[in-house]
């Protein structure tokens, strides 16, 4: 059968597509790919529609069994094929019994393996995402074995260098503010976002906590409620916390805004202890921005 053996999973890698829609109301969180824009250039390569990729950390290291054209995105993780560094944001043909790693972090946090129409699995809800928390999905184990169509091309695709992130860069996040503004007096708005913010051991899928000036509002006893991706949350110490993929699908903290997803892509990419800011976005722009990237990726999100 034609596929990859996993040889060694790892630190934290699982199957993900975009995500599952529709079963919050069942405490269902959304999931999928922390790095959007990452996987979905790394399906485009592809030319793939509605798959799944590895989400990888630093660790994985897997053989093939089979012909496969993959892709490669998002974090340099040190990606080597049979021991012998190549380049990320392109596609490479495997052949039979070559060996992938990903052996140290050198930018970014988290990598996307892609395949040619994707890796043979079942959708559960609606999708391969992975959330451990509620025990679907897949996260990959030593022995493991994934299966794929076999598939060849001599033509090699990769991303412009305009088109590739700097995941070292300073860090600002474009926020809307929520309807809870109000909740935050206009002195701790000033100090929120004219205060910069280091990302914590604490942080994960499900949300990034953060460190720094903290921030009091002037209420904290509100009802429960749904929660968007990329809300920010001041728990009771003042912290905020940016709650991403695997958010609680309901919370009762007060949301000083929310972070423009496409930023949130890039906050999944920060390492621990990197700093960042704040600043405001309007709607109109917000929207704009979100607008160009659906259609820069429309064939990819169907």
């Amino acid at each position: 059968m034609s596929g990859f053996r996993i040889l060694n999973a790892g630190i934290f890698a699982t199957i993900q597509d975009r995500g599952r829609y529709g079963y919050t109301h069942l405490g269902v969180c959304h999931s999928g790919a922390m790095d959007e824009y990452a996987y979905l250039w790394g399906q485009m390569l592809l030319n793939n529609h509605t798959q799944n990729s590895i989400e990888l950390m630093t660790g994985l290291k897997l053989q093939a069994t089979a012909p496969i054209q993959i892709a490669i995105t998002g974090a340099n993780l040190s990606f080597k094929i049979n021991g012998i560094s190549k380049p990320i944001w392109q596609t490479h043909q495997i052949y039979n019994g070559d060996i992938l790693s990903f052996e140290k972090q050198l930018s970014g946090q988290r990598a996307y393996l892609c395949v040619q129409d994707g890796f043979i699995l079942e959708k559960k809800y609606g999708s391969y995402a992975t959330t451990l928390k509620e025990g679907l999905g897949i996260k990959l184990c030593r022995g493991d074995f994934l299966a794929c169509i076999s598939s060849s091309s001599s033509h090699k695709y990769r991303v412009k260098n305009s088109e590739i992130p700097n995941y070292q860069k300073p860090l600002i996040l474009r926020v809307l503010l929520s309807y809870q503004e109000a909740f935050f007096s206009p002195k701790m708005k000033e100090k929120f976002f004219d205060s910069s913010y280091e990302i914590t051991l604490q942080s994960d899928r499900m949300g990034y906590r953060l460190q720094g000036q903290a921030i009091t509002p002037n209420k904290t006893d509100i009802i429960s409620e749904g929660i968007a991706f990329g809300s920010i949350q001041i728990p009771q110490d003042g912290q905020p916390i940016v709650l991403l993929k695997e958010r609680q699908t309901i919370g009762g903290y007060p949301k000083i805004g929310t972070v423009l997803p496409i930023d949130c892509y890039k906050l999944a990419q920060a390492n621990i202890g990197s700093k960042i800011k704040f600043e405001v976005i309007n709607i109109a722009v917000a929207q704009k921005k979100l607008q160009d990237f659906n259609r820069y990726f429309r064939a990819y999100l169907i």
